[in-house]
C-alpha cells in the first residue's frame, strides 16, 4: 500500500495521496443548474481524497444534457461552487472541476428556448436521456457552423476562469463518453468536410482549440483532460481509435498538461501501454480497479494515480478503509441520480 499512499506532485500542487475520486454525474442540482447545500456536504465528505475531480459541469446552458446537473455560466453558479471548494480546502483537500459539454446527447427540453443540442454534424445518435419528465429520445442535432464552434471554445474558456474564481484548483475537460469533444474526435459522429472533419488531424481540432484556451486562462497546470477510447458510450464510435488516440495524446504534449485521465472499459487494446509513454504530464489510470491492482500499477510505474468511481461514491472515508483494510460499503444504484440526501451523503463512514 506504500504505492498509493505515497505523495504526488501534480501541476502546480501537491497531493498527500494518490487515491482520485472519478467526476460522477448525481442531478443534486436545481432546473436552473445551481449546486444545492447537499453538494457541499458530499464532497467534503470526501476531501480525503488525493485530489477530487467533480461531476460534469455544463460550461453554458447549450451543454446540458441530464435534469438537474450542474453548471458554471453565472455568478450564482460560481458563488454556490464556492462553498463547495472552500468545504473541500478546509479538511485538507484539492479539487478540479470537469468541463463537460453533451452536445449532441442532450434534449431539447433541457436546452434554452427548445434547442436543439449541438453537434459536429446533424447526425441523430442511437439512445435516450435523462429529462424532468424521464427518459427522452434524442433527437437530430444541430451542425455547427465554423463561427458557432469558436463560439463554443469561448464558452469553455470562459468556464475555466470562472472555476478558478469559485476556488477550483483546476479543471478537467471530459472528452469521453460521446460527449462534444469526443463527437468532433470520432468518424461516426464527424462528418464534417471542412477543417474540423476528416483526417484524424482536422477531427482533432475542436478538443486542441479547446484545450488551448483553457491553458490560456488559467494555465497548463491547472488543466487536464479525459478521454475514453473504445467505451463507445451515447452511441459513439471511431473507425480508427487506436490512430486517433494516439495521434491526439502526441499533439497533448506540446501543452504541457498536469495530466492525462484514462478510464478504460473493455477495449480489446491496451491503450494504457501505448498512450503513457507519449504523455509527459501525471498519468492516471481509471476503470475498475481495486486496492491492489492501483497499488500494483502505480508501484510498476504504469500510472501515477488511480481513480476511483462507485467506490468513492458509497465510501467517503475509502482512503482510510484503504488504509485499514475495512469492509466497504456497496453502492445503491437506485439513488445514483435521485434528488435528496439518501444514497448521497448518508453512506457510513469507519
Amino acid at each position: 500500500m506504500n504505492a498509493l499512499f505515497s505523495p504526488l506532485s501534480l501541476g502546480r500542487y501537491t497531493l498527500a495521496n494518490r487515491l482520485i475520486m472519478a467526476p460522477m454525474t448525481r442531478s443534486r442540482a436545481n432546473d436552473a443548474g445551481v449546486p444545492s447545500d447537499l453538494v457541499t456536504t458530499y464532497y467534503a465528505q470526501r476531501a480525503t481524497a488525493g485530489l477530487i475531480i467533480s461531476e460534469g459541469v455544463f460550461p453554458d446552458a447549450s451543454g446540458k444534457g441530464y435534469v438537474r446537473t450542474p453548471g458554471i455560466e453565472t455568478a450564482e453558479h460560481v458563488a454556490a461552487w464556492k462553498s463547495v471548494t472552500q468545504a473541500v480546502h478546509a479538511q485538507g483537500g484539492h479539487i478540479f472541476m470537469q468541463l463537460m459539454h453533451c452536445g449532441r446527447v442532450s434534449h431539447p427540453s433541457l436546452l434554452p428556448d427548445g434547442a436543439l443540442p449541438l453537434a459536429p454534424s446533424a447526425i441523430k445518435p442511437a439512445g435516450q436521456t435523462w429529462t424532468a419528465n424521464g427518459l427522452q429520445d434524442f433527437v437530430t442535432p444541430h451542425a455547427l457552423s465554423v463561427t458557432q464552434i469558436g463560439g463554443v471554445v469561448d464558452s469553455y474558456r470562459h468556464a475555466a476562469r470562472r472555476a478558478i474564481e469559485a476556488g477550483f484548483d483546476g479543471v478537467e475537460l471530459h472528452a469521453a463518453s460521446g460527449y462534444l469533444p469526443e463527437q468532433f474526435l470520432s468518424s461516426s459522429s464527424n462528418q464534417r468536410e471542412d477543417q474540423y472533419g476528416g483526417s484524424v488531424e482536422n477531427r482533432s481540432r475542436f478538443v486542441m482549440q479547446v484545450l488551448a484556451a483553457m491553458v490560456d486562462e488559467v494555465g497548463s497546470d491547472r488543466v487536464g483532460i479525459k478521454i475514453s477510447p473504445e467505451m463507445n458510450f451515447n452511441d459513439i464510435s471511431d473507425a480508427n481509435p487506436q490512430e486517433t488516440f494516439t495521434y491526439l495524446v502526441k499533439q497533448l504534449r506540446e501543452l504541457k498538461l498536469a495530466y492525462l485521465h484514462v478510464a478504460l472499459f473493455g477495449a480489446s487494446f491496451d491503450y494504457h501501454a501505448a498512450l503513457r509513454e507519449l504523455f509527459e504530464g501525471r498519468y492516471l489510470i481509471g476503470g475498475g480497479l481495486t486496492r491492489d491492482s492501483a497499488d500494483t500499477l502505480i508501484a510498476e510505474g504504469k500510472a501515477d494515480a488511480a481513480v476511483f468511481g462507485g467506490a468513492f461514491l458509497a465510501n467517503p472515508d475509502l482512503p482510510a478503509r484503504f488504509l485499514s483494510g475495512a469492509a466497504l460499503n456497496v453502492p445503491d444504484k437506485d439513488t445514483f441520480y435521485t434528488p435528496g440526501a439518501e444514497g448521497y451523503i448518508d453512506y457510513p463512514a469507519l
